[in-house]
This record gives C-alpha cells, structure tokens and sequence, in this order.
C-alpha cells in the first residue's frame, strides 16, 4: 500500500512524535509530585533513561506508549498494515531492550516500575494510586496495565 502522504510530510508528522515530557509522562508527573513524591528526571546515568527516577525509594518509572513498546495484549498496540515487515523488527527490537534495560536496572539494586498508556487512558486515578502503592512497598518489578479483562499488576 502506497502511503498517502508524501515523504516530507510524513517525516515531519514523525518527527513531532516526542520521546519526553509526553502527556502521560506529565501526568504520572503530577500525580506523584502531589503525593509528596521527589523525583528526577531522564538520568543519563542510569540504563533506558528512566522517565522518573525516585532516589529515596531506589526506584525508577517508565512510562511506556504501548504501540511504540509493543504491549502485549493490547488494543493500542497494533502494527501498521504498511511495511509490517519493518514495524515488527522494529517494534520487537525496542520491546528487547525495554527488557534488558531492566534487566541491569534489576542488577544494580533498582526497583522498576512501568506504567502503560493504556493503562492512564483507562483507569487513570487507580493506575496512579497502585503506582503509589508499589513505592511503599518493597517489590522488585511491577506492570501497571490495563487489559480488557482486569488490570495487570
């Protein structure tokens, strides 16, 4: 199938697509800091970039797109029906490092956490609120998603 906008275009719609400070992001953000939650941002220090990172707690937050990580299970994560090819390794490839980056995060003494899209545009304040609740803890890892039958913790 022939794409339907030009390549100028197409690559200036792709190039808006913003790796940072995306709504989610903002709003996971917010919820935390209203919490009374402090937190840092991006450190480059650390594997994967870690949307939030929360010293005092030894945790980190990502905050994954599920098309862009390829959620399993997920209504939001389909690949597109031109050049499937490409999205798949693409998309596969980025779900292989999203799993490695906690893998060392893991070993390094880190607590990781992932918050999904999908689960901020379903159940916004109890997704937030497990997320809360999982700081308190002393778990290792944790998914907070949104499947169509219940959510995944």
């Amino acid at each position: 199938m022939i794409d339907v906008v030009s390549p100028v275009i197409r690559s200036r719609m792709m190039s808006g697509i913003r790796g940072k400070n995306t709504k989610p992001e903002v709003r996971v953000r917010r919820y935390l800091h209203g919490q009374g939650f402090r937190y840092s941002l991006h450190r480059r220090d650390l594997p994967g970039r870690p949307d939030l990172v929360l010293p005092k707690y030894r945790a980190v937050v990502f905050v994954h797109g599920c098309f862009w990580h390829a959620h399993a299970h997920c209504r939001y994560a389909t690949i597109p029906s031109t050049r499937r090819e490409f999205w798949t390794a693409k998309l596969t490839a980025n779900r292989l490092r999203d799993e490695s980056v906690v893998s060392q995060l893991t070993m390094q003494g880190w607590r990781v956490v992932v918050v999904w899209e999908c689960a901020l545009r379903r159940t916004p304040d109890g997704s937030l609120a497990d997320l809360s609740e999982f700081l308190w803890s002393d778990r290792k890892y944790e998914e907070i998603a949104w499947n169509q039958d219940s959510r995944i913790a």
